[in-house]
Protein backbone atom coordinates (compact mmCIF):
# COMPACT_ATOMS: atom_id res chain seq x y z
CA UNK A 1 0.00 0.00 0.00
CA UNK A 2 2.92 2.37 0.64
CA UNK A 3 4.15 1.85 -2.93
CA UNK A 4 0.69 2.72 -4.31
CA UNK A 5 0.63 6.02 -2.44
CA UNK A 6 4.11 6.90 -3.66
CA UNK A 7 3.22 6.22 -7.30
CA UNK A 8 0.06 8.28 -7.12
CA UNK A 9 1.86 11.18 -5.42
CA UNK A 10 4.68 11.27 -7.98
CA UNK A 11 2.33 11.23 -10.97
CA UNK A 12 -0.61 13.26 -9.73
CA UNK A 13 1.11 15.74 -7.40
CA UNK A 14 4.62 16.15 -8.79
CA UNK A 15 3.82 15.61 -12.45
CA UNK A 16 6.17 12.71 -13.16
CA UNK A 17 5.51 10.77 -16.30
CA UNK A 18 4.51 7.12 -16.12
CA UNK A 19 7.70 6.22 -18.00
CA UNK A 20 9.88 8.03 -15.44
CA UNK A 21 8.11 6.45 -12.45
CA UNK A 22 8.44 3.01 -14.03
CA UNK A 23 12.17 3.57 -14.63
CA UNK A 24 12.93 4.96 -11.16
CA UNK A 25 10.80 2.54 -9.11
CA UNK A 26 11.32 -0.49 -11.39
CA UNK A 27 7.56 -1.05 -11.71
CA UNK A 28 5.63 -2.06 -14.80
CA UNK A 29 3.86 0.81 -16.60
CA UNK A 30 0.72 -1.32 -16.77
CA UNK A 31 0.84 -1.68 -12.97
CA UNK A 32 1.21 2.11 -12.59
CA UNK A 33 -1.80 2.68 -14.84
CA UNK A 34 -3.92 0.23 -12.77
CA UNK A 35 -2.95 1.97 -9.53
CA UNK A 36 -3.79 5.36 -11.03
CA UNK A 37 -7.17 3.92 -12.07
CA UNK A 38 -7.90 2.94 -8.46
CA UNK A 39 -6.86 -0.74 -8.35
CA UNK A 40 -5.49 -2.21 -5.11
CA UNK A 41 -2.31 -4.32 -4.78
CA UNK A 42 -2.84 -8.09 -5.20
CA UNK A 43 -6.28 -7.72 -6.79
CA UNK A 44 -6.38 -8.72 -10.40
CA UNK A 45 -9.33 -9.18 -12.63
CA UNK A 46 -9.86 -12.81 -13.37
CA UNK A 47 -9.43 -13.49 -17.02
CA UNK A 48 -11.12 -16.60 -18.30
CA UNK A 49 -8.88 -18.19 -20.85
CA UNK A 50 -10.11 -20.37 -23.59
CA UNK A 51 -9.33 -24.09 -23.01
CA UNK A 52 -10.08 -25.87 -26.27
CA UNK A 53 -8.49 -29.20 -25.28
CA UNK A 54 -10.50 -29.40 -22.06
CA UNK A 55 -13.61 -28.47 -23.99
CA UNK A 56 -13.13 -31.48 -26.26
CA UNK A 57 -12.56 -34.07 -23.49
CA UNK A 58 -14.51 -32.66 -20.53
CA UNK A 59 -17.67 -34.61 -21.29
CA UNK A 60 -15.72 -37.86 -21.51
CA UNK A 61 -13.80 -37.03 -18.33
CA UNK A 62 -17.04 -36.49 -16.42
CA UNK A 63 -18.50 -39.70 -17.81
CA UNK A 64 -15.51 -41.82 -16.78
CA UNK A 65 -15.43 -40.29 -13.28
CA UNK A 66 -19.14 -40.99 -12.87
CA UNK A 67 -18.84 -44.59 -14.12
CA UNK A 68 -15.71 -45.43 -12.09
CA UNK A 69 -17.54 -46.64 -8.91
CA UNK A 70 -19.07 -49.48 -10.95
CA UNK A 71 -15.73 -50.96 -12.00
CA UNK A 72 -13.57 -50.04 -9.00
CA UNK A 73 -13.78 -51.00 -5.34
CA UNK A 74 -11.86 -50.49 -2.13
CA UNK A 75 -8.22 -49.67 -2.72
CA UNK A 76 -8.46 -50.47 -6.45
CA UNK A 77 -9.32 -46.87 -7.32
CA UNK A 78 -9.21 -44.79 -10.47
CA UNK A 79 -6.22 -42.44 -10.37
CA UNK A 80 -5.66 -39.37 -12.54
CA UNK A 81 -2.73 -41.14 -14.24
CA UNK A 82 -4.87 -44.15 -15.12
CA UNK A 83 -7.66 -41.83 -16.32
CA UNK A 84 -5.20 -40.06 -18.64
CA UNK A 85 -4.12 -43.43 -20.09
CA UNK A 86 -7.75 -44.40 -20.70
CA UNK A 87 -8.32 -41.17 -22.63
CA UNK A 88 -5.18 -41.73 -24.70
CA UNK A 89 -6.26 -45.30 -25.47
CA UNK A 90 -9.60 -43.94 -26.68
CA UNK A 91 -7.78 -41.58 -29.09
CA UNK A 92 -8.10 -38.28 -27.20
CA UNK A 93 -5.12 -35.93 -27.49
CA UNK A 94 -4.81 -34.55 -23.96
CA UNK A 95 -1.95 -33.89 -21.57
CA UNK A 96 -1.48 -35.58 -18.20
CA UNK A 97 -1.15 -32.23 -16.41
CA UNK A 98 -4.57 -31.08 -17.64
CA UNK A 99 -6.20 -34.35 -16.51
CA UNK A 100 -4.59 -34.21 -13.06
CA UNK A 101 -5.64 -30.59 -12.55
CA UNK A 102 -9.20 -31.37 -13.63
CA UNK A 103 -9.43 -34.40 -11.29
CA UNK A 104 -8.08 -32.35 -8.37
CA UNK A 105 -10.71 -29.67 -8.98
CA UNK A 106 -13.41 -32.34 -9.41
CA UNK A 107 -12.51 -33.81 -6.01
CA UNK A 108 -12.36 -30.38 -4.37
CA UNK A 109 -15.89 -29.54 -5.47
CA UNK A 110 -17.17 -32.81 -3.99
CA UNK A 111 -15.25 -32.92 -0.73
CA UNK A 112 -17.25 -32.88 2.48
CA UNK A 113 -17.36 -29.71 4.54
CA UNK A 114 -17.18 -30.30 8.28
CA UNK A 115 -19.39 -28.38 10.67
CA UNK A 116 -17.87 -27.01 13.89
CA UNK A 117 -19.95 -28.72 16.58
CA UNK A 118 -20.92 -27.58 20.06
CA UNK A 119 -20.89 -30.11 22.93
CA UNK A 120 -23.07 -29.55 25.96
CA UNK A 121 -21.86 -30.97 29.32
CA UNK A 122 -22.89 -34.58 29.78
CA UNK A 123 -24.49 -34.83 26.34
CA UNK A 124 -22.13 -36.92 24.21
CA UNK A 125 -19.42 -39.52 24.59
CA UNK A 126 -17.57 -41.25 21.73
CA UNK A 127 -16.35 -44.86 21.88
CA UNK A 128 -13.96 -46.93 19.77
CA UNK A 129 -11.42 -49.78 19.81
CA UNK A 130 -7.79 -49.37 18.69
CA UNK A 131 -5.22 -52.06 17.91
CA UNK A 132 -2.04 -51.78 20.01
CA UNK A 133 0.95 -53.90 21.05
CA UNK A 134 1.98 -54.73 24.62
CA UNK A 135 4.54 -56.93 26.38
CA UNK A 136 2.72 -59.29 28.75
CA UNK A 137 5.05 -61.40 30.91
CA UNK A 138 7.91 -60.58 28.49
CA UNK A 139 5.90 -61.78 25.47
CA UNK A 140 4.92 -59.21 22.84
CA UNK A 141 1.31 -59.59 21.77
CA UNK A 142 -1.55 -57.70 20.19
CA UNK A 143 -4.17 -56.07 22.41
CA UNK A 144 -7.20 -53.84 21.92
CA UNK A 145 -7.48 -50.41 23.51
CA UNK A 146 -11.05 -49.47 24.46
CA UNK A 147 -11.40 -45.66 24.62
CA UNK A 148 -14.29 -43.51 25.85
CA UNK A 149 -14.04 -39.73 25.36
CA UNK A 150 -16.39 -37.27 27.01
CA UNK A 151 -16.67 -34.62 24.33
CA UNK A 152 -17.62 -31.60 26.46
CA UNK A 153 -14.76 -31.84 28.96
CA UNK A 154 -12.31 -33.92 26.92
CA UNK A 155 -11.74 -36.52 29.64
CA UNK A 156 -10.61 -39.94 28.39
CA UNK A 157 -10.98 -43.46 29.73
CA UNK A 158 -8.86 -46.29 28.37
CA UNK A 159 -8.58 -50.02 29.10
CA UNK A 160 -6.74 -52.86 27.36
CA UNK A 161 -8.34 -56.15 26.35
CA UNK A 162 -6.95 -59.34 24.77
CA UNK A 163 -9.70 -59.42 22.13
CA UNK A 164 -12.28 -57.18 20.45
CA UNK A 165 -15.46 -59.12 21.18
CA UNK A 166 -18.83 -58.31 22.69
CA UNK A 167 -17.89 -59.27 26.25
CA UNK A 168 -14.89 -56.90 26.25
CA UNK A 169 -16.99 -54.22 24.53
CA UNK A 170 -19.65 -54.37 27.26
CA UNK A 171 -17.09 -54.64 30.06
CA UNK A 172 -15.42 -51.46 28.80
CA UNK A 173 -18.71 -49.57 29.23
CA UNK A 174 -19.17 -50.86 32.77
CA UNK A 175 -15.62 -49.89 33.78
CA UNK A 176 -15.80 -46.47 32.13
CA UNK A 177 -19.15 -45.50 33.69
CA UNK A 178 -18.00 -46.61 37.14
CA UNK A 179 -14.69 -44.74 36.77
CA UNK A 180 -16.16 -41.38 35.75
CA UNK A 181 -19.15 -41.73 38.08
CA UNK A 182 -21.93 -41.30 35.53
CA UNK A 183 -23.28 -42.01 32.05
CA UNK A 184 -23.39 -39.61 29.06
CA UNK A 185 -26.87 -39.02 27.64
CA UNK A 186 -25.70 -40.17 24.19
CA UNK A 187 -22.89 -42.43 23.02
CA UNK A 188 -21.57 -42.44 19.46
CA UNK A 189 -20.18 -45.63 17.87
CA UNK A 190 -19.02 -47.12 14.62
CA UNK A 191 -21.28 -49.87 13.32
CA UNK A 192 -19.47 -52.45 15.44
CA UNK A 193 -20.63 -56.06 15.27
CA UNK A 194 -20.91 -56.34 19.10
CA UNK A 195 -23.47 -53.50 19.02
CA UNK A 196 -25.22 -53.57 15.63
CA UNK A 197 -27.04 -56.61 14.27
CA UNK A 198 -28.24 -54.84 11.09
CA UNK A 199 -27.84 -51.39 9.52
CA UNK A 200 -31.14 -49.94 8.32
CA UNK A 201 -31.92 -46.77 6.35
CA UNK A 202 -30.43 -43.55 7.70
CA UNK A 203 -29.63 -43.59 11.41
CA UNK A 204 -31.84 -46.61 12.20
CA UNK A 205 -30.06 -49.70 13.54
CA UNK A 206 -31.10 -53.11 14.84
CA UNK A 207 -29.11 -53.62 18.04
CA UNK A 208 -27.81 -56.94 19.29
CA UNK A 209 -29.65 -58.42 22.28
CA UNK A 210 -26.81 -57.71 24.73
CA UNK A 211 -26.43 -54.15 23.45
CA UNK A 212 -30.15 -53.60 23.98
CA UNK A 213 -29.76 -54.85 27.54
CA UNK A 214 -26.84 -52.46 28.17
CA UNK A 215 -28.80 -49.48 26.79
CA UNK A 216 -31.82 -50.35 28.91
CA UNK A 217 -29.70 -50.80 32.04
CA UNK A 218 -27.93 -47.42 31.81
CA UNK A 219 -30.73 -45.53 29.98
CA UNK A 220 -28.50 -43.76 27.41
CA UNK A 221 -29.20 -43.13 23.73
CA UNK A 222 -26.98 -45.05 21.27
CA UNK A 223 -25.95 -43.17 18.12
CA UNK A 224 -24.01 -44.53 15.17
CA UNK A 225 -21.68 -43.07 12.54
CA UNK A 226 -22.46 -43.35 8.86
CA UNK A 227 -21.18 -46.60 7.33
CA UNK A 228 -17.88 -46.21 5.53
CA UNK A 229 -16.93 -42.89 7.16
CA UNK A 230 -14.12 -42.47 9.64
CA UNK A 231 -14.62 -38.89 10.74
CA UNK A 232 -18.13 -38.79 12.22
CA UNK A 233 -16.53 -39.34 15.63
CA UNK A 234 -13.28 -37.52 15.09
CA UNK A 235 -12.84 -36.76 18.80
CA UNK A 236 -12.23 -40.33 19.91
CA UNK A 237 -10.39 -41.16 16.66
CA UNK A 238 -7.79 -38.46 17.29
CA UNK A 239 -7.51 -39.29 21.00
CA UNK A 240 -7.00 -42.98 20.27
CA UNK A 241 -4.05 -42.15 18.01
CA UNK A 242 -2.67 -39.69 20.57
CA UNK A 243 -2.88 -42.24 23.40
CA UNK A 244 -0.97 -44.75 21.28
CA UNK A 245 1.77 -42.23 20.55
CA UNK A 246 1.94 -40.46 23.91
CA UNK A 247 1.11 -43.15 26.48
CA UNK A 248 1.94 -46.48 24.81
CA UNK A 249 5.42 -45.64 23.51
CA UNK A 250 7.73 -47.31 24.48
CA UNK A 251 5.55 -50.41 24.27
CA UNK A 252 4.20 -50.92 27.80
CA UNK A 253 5.13 -54.04 29.73
CA UNK A 254 3.70 -55.79 32.75
CA UNK A 255 2.80 -59.18 34.22
CA UNK A 256 -0.74 -58.98 32.81
CA UNK A 257 -3.11 -56.67 30.93
CA UNK A 258 -4.82 -55.64 34.16
CA UNK A 259 -1.59 -54.10 35.49
CA UNK A 260 -0.78 -52.37 32.19
CA UNK A 261 -4.34 -50.98 31.98
CA UNK A 262 -4.18 -49.60 35.52
CA UNK A 263 -0.92 -47.78 34.70
CA UNK A 264 -2.42 -46.36 31.50
CA UNK A 265 -5.53 -45.15 33.32
CA UNK A 266 -3.38 -43.50 35.99
CA UNK A 267 -1.53 -41.56 33.28
CA UNK A 268 -4.78 -40.44 31.66
CA UNK A 269 -6.18 -39.31 35.02
CA UNK A 270 -2.94 -37.49 35.78
CA UNK A 271 -3.86 -34.92 33.13
CA UNK A 272 -6.89 -33.78 35.15
CA UNK A 273 -4.69 -31.40 37.14
CA UNK A 274 -2.11 -30.46 34.49
CA UNK A 275 -3.85 -30.11 31.12
CA UNK A 276 -5.37 -26.67 30.49
CA UNK A 277 -7.48 -25.21 27.70
CA UNK A 278 -7.15 -21.83 26.00
CA UNK A 279 -9.12 -20.21 28.83
CA UNK A 280 -6.77 -21.57 31.49
CA UNK A 281 -9.23 -24.12 32.93
CA UNK A 282 -7.81 -27.51 33.87
CA UNK A 283 -9.24 -30.74 32.51
CA UNK A 284 -10.39 -31.57 36.04
CA UNK A 285 -12.36 -28.32 36.28
CA UNK A 286 -14.07 -28.96 32.95
CA UNK A 287 -14.89 -32.52 33.97
CA UNK A 288 -16.37 -31.40 37.29
CA UNK A 289 -18.84 -29.24 35.37
CA UNK A 290 -19.66 -32.13 33.03
CA UNK A 291 -19.97 -34.77 35.75
CA UNK A 292 -22.88 -32.92 37.32
CA UNK A 293 -24.79 -33.28 34.02
CA UNK A 294 -24.17 -37.02 33.54
CA UNK A 295 -26.90 -39.59 34.06
CA UNK A 296 -26.67 -41.27 37.49
CA UNK A 297 -25.34 -44.81 37.78
CA UNK A 298 -27.89 -47.56 38.48
CA UNK A 299 -27.89 -49.35 41.83
CA UNK A 300 -25.88 -52.26 40.45
CA UNK A 301 -23.48 -52.50 37.50
CA UNK A 302 -24.38 -54.30 34.29
CA UNK A 303 -23.24 -57.94 34.07
CA UNK A 304 -20.97 -57.87 31.06
CA UNK A 305 -20.27 -61.62 31.02
CA UNK A 306 -21.94 -63.78 28.40
CA UNK A 307 -23.99 -66.65 29.84
CA UNK A 308 -24.11 -70.09 28.19
CA UNK A 309 -25.51 -73.49 29.12
CA UNK A 310 -22.90 -76.07 28.10
CA UNK A 311 -22.56 -79.87 28.38
CA UNK A 312 -19.71 -81.52 30.28
CA UNK A 313 -17.95 -84.30 28.38
CA UNK A 314 -16.96 -87.70 29.81
CA UNK A 315 -13.48 -86.26 30.32
CA UNK A 316 -14.98 -83.61 32.61
CA UNK A 317 -14.19 -80.93 30.02
CA UNK A 318 -16.27 -78.01 28.74
CA UNK A 319 -15.75 -76.41 25.31
CA UNK A 320 -16.30 -72.65 25.05
CA UNK A 321 -15.37 -70.55 22.01
CA UNK A 322 -12.94 -73.23 20.86
CA UNK A 323 -11.11 -73.49 24.21
CA UNK A 324 -11.35 -76.39 26.70
CA UNK A 325 -11.81 -76.04 30.48
CA UNK A 326 -11.81 -78.74 33.18
CA UNK A 327 -14.47 -79.14 35.86
CA UNK A 328 -14.78 -81.54 38.83
CA UNK A 329 -15.04 -85.13 37.65
CA UNK A 330 -18.42 -85.55 39.35
CA UNK A 331 -19.96 -83.10 36.83
CA UNK A 332 -19.23 -85.35 33.82
CA UNK A 333 -22.36 -85.82 31.72
CA UNK A 334 -24.20 -82.83 33.22
CA UNK A 335 -25.19 -79.47 31.72
CA UNK A 336 -23.77 -76.50 33.61
CA UNK A 337 -23.84 -72.71 33.33
CA UNK A 338 -20.81 -70.81 32.01
CA UNK A 339 -20.23 -67.09 32.57
CA UNK A 340 -17.66 -65.82 30.03
CA UNK A 341 -16.01 -62.58 31.13
CA UNK A 342 -13.25 -60.58 29.44
CA UNK A 343 -10.46 -62.32 31.39
CA UNK A 344 -12.05 -65.27 33.20
CA UNK A 345 -14.54 -68.09 32.63
CA UNK A 346 -16.72 -69.08 35.60
CA UNK A 347 -18.33 -72.53 35.43
CA UNK A 348 -21.22 -73.06 37.83
CA UNK A 349 -22.16 -76.67 38.68
CA UNK A 350 -24.57 -78.35 41.07
CA UNK A 351 -22.40 -77.91 44.16
CA UNK A 352 -19.63 -75.40 43.40
CA UNK A 353 -18.16 -73.01 40.86
CA UNK A 354 -14.85 -73.17 39.01
CA UNK A 355 -12.95 -70.14 37.67
CA UNK A 356 -10.41 -70.43 34.83
CA UNK A 357 -8.45 -67.74 32.97
CA UNK A 358 -10.16 -67.20 29.64
CA UNK A 359 -8.20 -68.97 26.93
CA UNK A 360 -7.74 -68.39 23.23
CA UNK A 361 -9.12 -70.66 20.53
CA UNK A 362 -7.48 -74.09 20.61
CA UNK A 363 -6.05 -73.79 24.15
CA UNK A 364 -6.78 -75.98 27.19
CA UNK A 365 -7.09 -75.00 30.86
CA UNK A 366 -6.99 -78.24 32.88
CA UNK A 367 -6.70 -78.34 36.67
CA UNK A 368 -5.80 -81.93 37.62
CA UNK A 369 -7.14 -81.42 41.13
CA UNK A 370 -10.53 -81.95 39.47
CA UNK A 371 -9.55 -85.61 38.81
CA UNK A 372 -8.22 -86.75 42.21
CA UNK A 373 -10.77 -89.54 42.74
CA UNK A 374 -10.01 -91.11 39.37
CA UNK A 375 -6.25 -90.62 39.73
CA UNK A 376 -6.33 -92.31 43.16
CA UNK A 377 -7.58 -95.44 41.37
CA UNK A 378 -5.27 -95.22 38.33
CA UNK A 379 -1.56 -95.12 39.27
CA UNK A 380 -0.39 -95.27 35.65
CA UNK A 381 -2.41 -92.15 34.88
CA UNK A 382 -0.71 -90.48 37.87
CA UNK A 383 2.68 -91.17 36.30
CA UNK A 384 1.44 -89.88 32.93
CA UNK A 385 0.26 -86.48 34.27
CA UNK A 386 2.72 -86.10 37.15
CA UNK A 387 4.13 -82.77 35.92
CA UNK A 388 0.91 -80.72 35.65
CA UNK A 389 -0.59 -82.57 38.63
CA UNK A 390 2.27 -81.52 40.92
CA UNK A 391 2.00 -77.97 39.54
CA UNK A 392 -1.68 -77.80 40.45
CA UNK A 393 -1.26 -79.42 43.89
CA UNK A 394 1.61 -77.12 44.88
CA UNK A 395 3.95 -77.62 47.84
CA UNK A 396 4.87 -79.99 49.41
CA UNK A 397 3.66 -82.57 46.87
CA UNK A 398 6.62 -82.03 44.54
CA UNK A 399 9.04 -82.97 47.32
CA UNK A 400 6.85 -85.96 48.25
CA UNK A 401 6.89 -87.23 44.65
CA UNK A 402 10.66 -86.85 44.41
CA UNK A 403 11.13 -88.74 47.70
CA UNK A 404 8.96 -91.59 46.44
CA UNK A 405 10.77 -91.73 43.08
CA UNK A 406 14.16 -91.82 44.79
CA UNK A 407 13.02 -94.62 47.08
CA UNK A 408 10.96 -96.80 44.73
CA UNK A 409 11.39 -95.66 41.11
CA UNK A 410 8.73 -93.93 38.95
CA UNK A 411 6.35 -96.86 38.50
CA UNK A 412 6.10 -97.80 42.18
CA UNK A 413 6.18 -94.13 43.18
CA UNK A 414 3.00 -93.58 41.17
CA UNK A 415 1.25 -96.30 43.23
CA UNK A 416 2.30 -94.73 46.50
CA UNK A 417 1.37 -91.26 45.28
CA UNK A 418 -2.10 -92.52 44.27
CA UNK A 419 -2.59 -93.39 47.98
CA UNK A 420 -1.58 -89.83 48.84
CA UNK A 421 -4.27 -88.54 46.48
CA UNK A 422 -6.79 -90.86 48.10
CA UNK A 423 -5.85 -89.39 51.48
CA UNK A 424 -6.65 -85.91 50.15
CA UNK A 425 -10.18 -87.13 49.36
CA UNK A 426 -10.73 -88.73 52.78
CA UNK A 427 -8.79 -86.39 55.09
CA UNK A 428 -8.95 -83.10 53.18
CA UNK A 429 -6.23 -81.08 51.45
CA UNK A 430 -5.25 -78.97 54.48
CA UNK A 431 -4.81 -81.97 56.79
CA UNK A 432 -2.75 -83.91 54.25
CA UNK A 433 -0.47 -80.94 53.58
CA UNK A 434 0.20 -80.48 57.29
CA UNK A 435 0.99 -84.19 57.80
CA UNK A 436 3.23 -84.36 54.74
CA UNK A 437 5.23 -81.30 55.80
CA UNK A 438 5.77 -82.86 59.25
CA UNK A 439 6.78 -86.21 57.72
CA UNK A 440 9.29 -84.56 55.38
CA UNK A 441 10.79 -82.57 58.25
CA UNK A 442 11.06 -85.53 60.67
CA UNK A 443 11.75 -88.36 58.22
CA UNK A 444 8.56 -90.20 59.16
CA UNK A 445 7.41 -92.76 56.55
CA UNK A 446 4.74 -91.16 54.37
CA UNK A 447 2.37 -94.11 54.68
CA UNK A 448 2.53 -93.93 58.45
CA UNK A 449 2.02 -90.15 58.40
CA UNK A 450 -1.18 -90.51 56.36
CA UNK A 451 -2.55 -93.53 58.21
CA UNK A 452 -5.87 -92.85 59.93
CA UNK A 453 -5.57 -92.52 63.72
CA UNK A 454 -6.31 -95.70 65.70
CA UNK A 455 -9.49 -95.47 67.65
CA UNK A 456 -9.07 -95.92 71.46
CA UNK A 457 -10.15 -99.27 72.99
CA UNK A 458 -13.50 -99.04 74.66
CA UNK A 459 -13.54 -99.12 78.49
CA UNK A 460 -16.31 -100.16 80.85
CA UNK A 461 -17.13 -98.64 84.17
CA UNK A 462 -16.62 -100.94 87.21
CA UNK A 463 -20.36 -100.84 87.99
CA UNK A 464 -21.11 -102.25 84.50
CA UNK A 465 -19.22 -105.51 85.28
CA UNK A 466 -20.87 -108.53 86.97
CA UNK A 467 -20.23 -108.59 90.77
CA UNK A 468 -18.32 -111.88 90.49
CA UNK A 469 -15.51 -110.35 88.41
CA UNK A 470 -15.36 -106.85 89.85
CA UNK A 471 -12.56 -107.78 92.29
CA UNK A 472 -10.39 -109.62 89.73
CA UNK A 473 -7.28 -107.76 88.60
CA UNK A 474 -5.33 -108.90 85.54
CA UNK A 475 -1.83 -107.42 85.50
CA UNK A 476 -0.42 -106.23 82.16
CA UNK A 477 2.26 -108.36 80.56
CA UNK A 478 5.93 -107.31 80.80
CA UNK A 479 8.94 -108.21 78.67
CA UNK A 480 10.69 -109.66 81.74
CA UNK A 481 7.89 -112.22 82.09
CA UNK A 482 8.79 -113.63 78.66
CA UNK A 483 12.45 -113.98 79.75
CA UNK A 484 11.35 -115.98 82.78
CA UNK A 485 9.21 -118.28 80.71
CA UNK A 486 12.01 -118.82 78.21
CA UNK A 487 14.45 -119.62 81.01
CA UNK A 488 12.25 -122.42 82.33
CA UNK A 489 12.39 -124.27 79.02
CA UNK A 490 14.72 -127.31 78.81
Amino acid sequence: MEEVGTIRHLVLAEGWTIRRVARELRVSRNTIRRYLAGAEPGLRKQVVRARPVLGRVQARLDALLAEAPRWTQGKQRLTATRLHRLLIEEGHAVGATLVKAYVAEWKRRRQEVFIPLVYEPGDLGEIDFFEVWVDVAAVRQKAWLFVVRLMASGRDFGWLYPRQDQVCFLDGHVRAFAHVGGVPHRLLYDNLRPAVARVLVGAARVLTARMQALVAHYAFEPSFARPGTGHDKGGVESRGRAIRWQDLVPIPAGPDLETISQRLLARLDGRLATQRDAEGRTLGERFAAEQAALLPLPARPFLAAAVHVVPVSRRALVRLEGAMYSVPEGWAGLEITAHVGPATVTLVGPDARVVHPRGRFGTKAIDYRHYLRELARKPQAVRQVAGPLLRDLGAPFGAVWQRLVDAHGPAEAARHFARVLGAIITLGHTTVVARLETALATGTPLGLALAPPTSPRPTLALEALPPSVQDITVPAARAADYDTLLGALP
